[in-house]
């Protein structure tokens, strides 16, 4: 885990801290005043702010969230899990086929897969992330579609009505994607609500829907629910996943590699 290049200060700061304890259960005071590159007795007193607020719960050592709806900012996504999420990244590349067609949704997870791809033969990879188009621009095999909308800037990503129309132009093979949360009773879950139309669209743009989840997001939902478990092929997670989610997950269809 890598502190913060700029500390942040006062409000966003607190926001940032709420947003990682709610997302991720819990954390150590250490642990985030690494992360956020401040003393710990900042994190304390932004802790016990939080926690006068009835925001959060302290516990021994750090804090406890009280609610799961809120998704942590790229920074903080980026160092949370960062081994599991290259161990699936790697597995999930397996997955795309020469001279394919795939589409490869934002976020930390699936772009852990891109350094994988530089094998795959004649392949062609349609996103609406310019994370992604960054990352896969110095693979010059890789054929790169962007899907046009509206900037989302804290993600890089585009969304919207431009964003759907542009999925008829193409044949998709598979769409990879990740999730603030999975659950096998009610499916994909995601924090925003004015993505959830973008979002779904996406992610049923193709026959064949794989997930790419740590442990940590089999144990969350988000208010929006984006698809349903049947419409997940496979799901790739890491080996701390806990079995009995896991066997629901199987028992509703979805093939589940751990990793």
């Amino acid at each position: 885990m890598s502190p913060a290049t700029e500390p942040l200060l006062g409000p966003k700061r607190q926001r940032e801290l709420l947003n990682y304890i709610r997302a991720y259960g819990t954390s150590s005071v250490n642990e985030m005043a690494k992360l956020l590159g401040v003393s710990t007795s900042t994190v304390r007193r932004d802790l016990n702010e939080l926690q006068d607020r009835g925001l959060i719960e302290r516990i021994h050592g750090g804090a406890a969230h009280v609610s799961d709806d809120v998704e942590p900012l790229r920074p903080l996504r980026e160092v949370a899990f960062a081994d599991e999420k290259r161990r699936i990244g790697q597995a999930a590349a397996t997955h795309v086929a020469d001279h394919s067609t795939v589409l490869i949704l934002g976020g930390t997870t699936t772009e852990a897969m891109l350094p994988f791809l530089g094998t795959v033969r004649a392949l062609t990879v349609l996103t609406n992330s310019l994370m992604v188009v960054n990352r896969l621009s110095q693979i010059s095999d890789i054929e790169i579609i962007v899907l046009g909308g509206l900037l989302r800037r804290t993600e890089m990503s585009l969304l919207g009505h431009l964003t759907i129309a542009g999925l008829d132009e193409f044949g998709i093979d598979q769409v990879f994607s990740g999730a603030f949360g999975i659950d096998p009773e009610i499916g994909v879950t995601g924090t925003n609500l004015s993505e959830t139309q973008t979002d779904r669209s996406l992610a049923s743009s193709a026959r064949e829907l794989v997930m790419l989840a740590d442990h940590s997001k089999l144990a969350q939902r988000g208010p929006a629910r984006l698809v349903p478990t049947t419409a997940i092929s496979t799901l790739i997670t890491d080996d701390d996943a806990d079995s009995d989610v896991l066997a629901q997950f199987r028992a509703a269809g979805v093939n589940v590699e751990t990793c």
